[in-house]
């Protein structure tokens, strides 16, 4: 695919994973054979789309800078606090020399199809609007606390994937005030909706999980054997 769009993706990596229960961050965790980080470095990587993978990490991580060799784009930038510090981070540190468009991409999501990234590039470039990669909830949804108290229609339910692809002035705009202001940001979409711009969802693979528990790594080596199959089938 070619476009003359000029695309930097970002990669949030500077959590700490406790969910997982492991003495290292969750993305330095490993899945047959290499790090999770590692892996999605690698996917990136596949994109001749790229002028430029950021990758935010913590000042104290004594992990990174051990990962052999991917890729000559890949730079590595402080991240913050939270998820949303990390990628404002990474969009300030490209301030001088901005990128058309972003491309954030969860460190812990190794297993996401090249396929489904570049169909999200191309219909977001097309349509000049950002947008996620998403899949449809399958699931009966309930909504309560101790009890379940609602069944939930999910017509138009959709589970937010990444990568997502928006405008770098845009996000970065949008993740600027809405940090300002208070505003709770669980990803990059949250904050361009806040700012009341259009969010594009496109249909993406449901094994594009997000490794976040010890019994997901479990899942994501199954599944990214099974992908490697097909791959070679």
């Amino acid at each position: 695919m070619n476009t003359k769009q000029s695309i930097t993706a970002i990669v949030p990596a500077a959590g700490v994973g406790s969910r997982m229960q492991h003495s290292a961050p969750k993305q330095y965790i490993e899945l047959a054979g290499k790090t999770i980080l590692e892996h999605t470095l690698s996917k990136l990587a596949e994109l001749n789309e790229l002028n430029t993978i950021k990758v935010a990490i913590s000042d104290d991580d004594g992990y990174f800078a051990d990962l052999p060799h991917i890729d000559k784009r890949i730079e590595r930038v402080t991240g913050g606090k939270e998820r949303a510090d990390s990628v404002l981070n990474a969009l300030l540190s490209l301030a001088d020399n901005p990128p058309d468009w972003v491309l954030v991409h969860d460190a812990a999501r190794p297993l996401v199809c090249l396929a489904d990234i570049q169909r999200l590039i191309t219909e977001c470039i097309a349509a000049n609007e950002g947008g996620i990669l998403a899949s449809k909830v399958k699931d009966t949804i309930k909504r309560g606390h101790t009890h379940s108290e609602q069944t939930v229609p999910r017509d138009d339910l959709w589970q937010a994937l990444t990568p997502q692809l928006f405008p770098y002035q845009a996000l970065t705009n949008a993740l600027s005030s809405a940090l300002k202001n208070g505003v709770t940001i669980t990803d990059e979409a949250s904050a361009i909706e806040w700012a009341k711009q259009p969010v594009k969802l496109v249909a993406g693979r449901s094994d594009n999980i997000k490794i976040t528990t010890p019994e997901d790594l479990d899942l994501a080596a199954f599944l990214l054997q099974k992908q490697q199959n097909e791959s070679t089938s």
